[in-house]
């Protein structure tokens, strides 16, 4: 769940009602919403946001309604062979087309790979826009993906198309199929079909002789084969569910049967003149999940042979499926508590499967990495633990019972980056000694030696990188918190720059002829022997005499953090408009959120959603302000999405005599109301933690708000449902607490569908902090 700001995910909570009660609900706050919206729209003043007086000024026109601060971006980055790769350029020679062009790294020789001409469909008068490609391995074909939709929260299905490098005859995939019906399209290994899945079944297609092969024939709304069901995209990320053998001759697939979850719908009523609805099976707290189960299918059609995994394949999940070699498959299978994971091994003809490897939590077991991968032939895999007390990187015996730590240390590992076993490599993402930063180190794979730091030696705070299959090069994404993104060449033997890709030279100028006041990172004592990280943006010409209002950002869920030393984009510019009109913005990281600190500090939220979270947010609040006197007190207020909305709501509800204000975006009032997956992570499961999900609900606090409420959410968000926000709504209501609501018609959970609405937002919120939460020093 990512959202708005660099808003990140999700949010939870607890309510019981009947069914009569939650019409009543509904309809109660539906009127209510008339009201509010005329609240909105009447009560707020003009706010000056059109023009600025100085050019040194910010105003919500220069930063969401013009492109003077935009990024320049590279197109469709992709490594070729030997130390080439390939971008996408603007075509000199078609108006509006991309070429494809070849970098050579020694040379330093640029040529046109694919010119945009050749990307002109028959009959058509314009090119297909690329928005992804790639080649079989003997270079003779393109595969285009273009034309994409989305689906749940990402555009996943979209048209495919082969250029014949050598002929340029350029064939669309699928026969006739309707248009963007197409997913996760991928060329075969020994480059002769391209697999596909078409509207829940699995295809094959001949590159020789354009066959098109059925290979599943029983999809539907509620049977899913070669993607996945809501709920597994959204908490496990299985997008593309279904992998080619090595040899060519076989798929192995995810089947989901979402029969027995019940329907959310939601509801369109601006699509015409009658509403439109959208059917989701989607799985709330407590209630009935998908049935899981993987599947053999031969590449030229047949019965598919379904693997032998244990348990109630409804009471379990498999959140990794790959191939071991053409003869086996790696099953990565996964209780429902989610703190039990199972390596199996499985025979593709037989489908029998047998434990390798069992990893066990107390608490959740986070699978947040895919890192499962052989290593020396099959004899072992890679793997990656908390069991420690750190996450770091193993080395495992195929049989399971020898179990090597590569990475020991006092530190996390954030991610693996890639593997080099031809040089007794692994590279991964770390930051030992600030957790606000990233940075790429490597280390031997046999665990022996120290781990050598491999960034550049000026990289920013935050790095990321896309290495070449030959582990020499990599392309390092570096920004800071007020620095827009590079993408550098960099020679990782050397650590020295080959080449600039990208420098936003041009926009980082224009930051800088912007009033900014300081901004510095911190960790704030909270006692009890807990330190917390934080950032902190000052207005220009700050005074530490007097004392100034505090906007403080909230995520804090055990999903995101917000403490880092990266760009932040939009949210950026919004901050420092504010520090301009005099505020101080911060954000502060509680315990619980996924900072590399160690898996006490992620794992301590456990059974604690929105308690502890809440509660160091708070402590944080009163450390800051008893350590500088020139917070105001009295003028605190806090805003998030998702999660950060959830949170919002804790922090006025439990302690509203710190908080004076609040803006809330998308939150979830109740974790009952959530999706199985991630609310049964981190609290279990309903029927035997009831007081958990009691405590982790805002909603049950609602009774405490004193300060003024803003809530925003989209009516179409099909994540956080809008019926939480009803919900809370008709909870205030009964308890005579005043609160303001604006829901986005049909916008989903990022609030940026239709035409001006972020800009909208970000007026509403101005808006509705200058007025509840008085700007500028005392």
């Amino acid at each position: 769940m990512v959202l708005g700001f660099s808003f990140h995910l999700r949010s939870k909570h607890y309510l019981p009602m009947s069914f009569e009660e939650k019409d009543v609900a509904t309809r109660g706050a539906a009127a209510f919403v008339k009201i509010c919206l005329l609240f909105v729209l009447a009560a707020f003043p003009a706010a000056a946001q059109t023009a600025a007086a100085d050019p040194g000024d910010l105003t919500l026109d220069r930063i969401f309604s013009s492109a003077e601060f935009m990024p320049k971006r590279i197109g469709g980055f992709k490594w070729l062979k030997g130390h080439t790769y390939a971008t996408l350029e603007p075509s000199p020679s078609l108006k509006g087309g991309m070429d494809l062009v070849r970098y050579d790294i020694e040379t330093q020789s640029r040529s046109v790979l694919v010119p945009a001409e050749k990307l002109v469909p028959a009959g058509a008068s314009a090119p297909i826009s690329i928005e992804g490609f790639d080649q079989t391995d003997d270079d003779t074909k393109l595969l285009v993906y273009t034309n994409s939709q989305k689906v749940w929260r990402q555009n996943t299905r979209g048209d495919y198309w082969v250029l014949d490098l050598a002929s340029g005859k350029l064939k669309k995939l699928g026969g006739d199929a309707k248009p963007s019906t197409l997913m996760f399209a991928k060329i075969s290994p020994d480059g002769k079909s391209v697999g596909y899945v078409r509207e829940h079944d699995l295809y094959v297609e001949s590159l020789v002789d354009d066959k098109i092969t059925r290979l599943t024939a029983d999809g539907s709304h509620t049977l899913i084969n070669g993607t996945a069901d809501w709920v597994n995209e959204e908490e496990f990320s299985l997008l593309d569910c279904w992998r080619w053998s090595p040899d060519s001759r076989s798929i192995a697939f995810w089947q989901f049967d979402a029969s027995g979850i019940e329907d959310f719908i939601l509801i369109n009523n601006t699509a015409g003149l009658y509403p439109k609805l959208t059917r989701i099976p989607y799985p709330k707290a407590g209630t009935t999940n998908s049935a899981v189960r993987v599947g053999v299918v031969a590449a030229s059609g047949g019965a598919t042979r379904w693997m032998k995994t244990p348990g109630d394949p409804r009471n379990n999940y498999i959140v990794g499926v790959d191939w071991a070699g053409a003869s086996e498959l790696i099953i990565q299978h996964m209780n429902r508590m989610q703190n039990t994971l199972q390596i199996l091994l499985a025979d593709p003809t037989s489908g029998d499967t047998k434990t390798i490897f069992t990893e066990k939590e107390d608490t959740w077991i986070d699978v947040s990495i895919p890192t499962m991968r052989w290593l020396d032939d099959g004899k072992r895999f890679l793997w990656i633990s908390e069991r420690d007390g750190w996450k770091h990187a193993y080395s495992i015996s195929s049989d399971g019972k020898d179990v090597r730590l590569i990475t020991p240390g006092d530190f996390d590992v954030i991610s693996v980056q890639s593997v080099d076993e031809a040089h007794g490599w692994l590279y991964y993402i770390a930051s030992p000694d600030n957790a606000t930063k990233r940075f790429l180190y490597r280390t031997n794979l046999d665990g022996k030696g120290s781990a050598e730091r491999v960034s550049s030696q000026d990289a920013g705070g935050w790095n990321e990188y896309n290495m070449s299959p030959d582990k020499q090069w990599a392309v390092e994404r570096s920004s800071s918190f007020d620095k827009y993104t590079s993408m550098r060449l960099v020679d990782l033997k050397t650590r020295t720059v080959k080449r600039t890709l990208l420098d936003n030279s041009e926009a980082q100028s224009k930051l800088s002829k912007l009033k900014r006041g300081p901004h510095e990172f911190f960790r704030i004592d909270i006692g009890e022997g807990v330190s917390l990280d934080g950032w902190m943006m000052k207005p220009p010409n700050f005074d530490p005499s007097k004392k100034y209002p505090v906007l403080y950002y909230v995520y804090g869920g055990p999903f995101g953090t917000t403490v880092m030393d990266s760009w932040g984009g939009g949210n950026y510019f919004w901050y420092l408009m504010l520090t301009q009109q005099g505020y101080i913005v911060a954000s502060v990281d509680n315990r619980g959120t996924p900072a590399p600190r160690g898996r006490d500090w992620r794992k301590s939220i456990y059974r604690k959603v929105g308690v502890l979270d809440s509660q160091d947010q708070a402590n944080a609040v009163k450390a800051m302000a008893a350590k500088w006197p020139f917070i105001d007190s009295s003028r605190i207020g806090i805003t998030g999405a998702s999660s950060g909305g959830s949170n919002t709501l804790h922090a006025l509800f439990r302690y509203p005599e710190l908080y004076k204000m609040g803006i809330a975006l998308c939150p979830e009032a109740s974790e009952i109301l959530y999706d199985t997956i991630y609310t049964e992570r981190y609290l279990g499961l309903p029927k035997d933690n009831v007081e958990d999900y009691k405590r982790a609900a805002a909603i049950n606090h609602a009774g405490g708000l004193k300060g003024d409420l803003l809530i925003i959410h989209g009516t179409g968000d099909d994540n956080v449902h809008y019926q939480s926000t009803e919900y809370l709504m008709d909870a205030m209501i009964a308890a005579n607490k005043q609160f303001t609501v604006m829901p986005y018609p049909n916008r989903t959970h990022s609030l940026s569908e239709g035409e001006g609405t972020t800009r909208h937002m970000y007026e509403l919120m101005t808006r509705y902090l200058h007025q509840h939460l008085p700007a500028g020093p005392k």
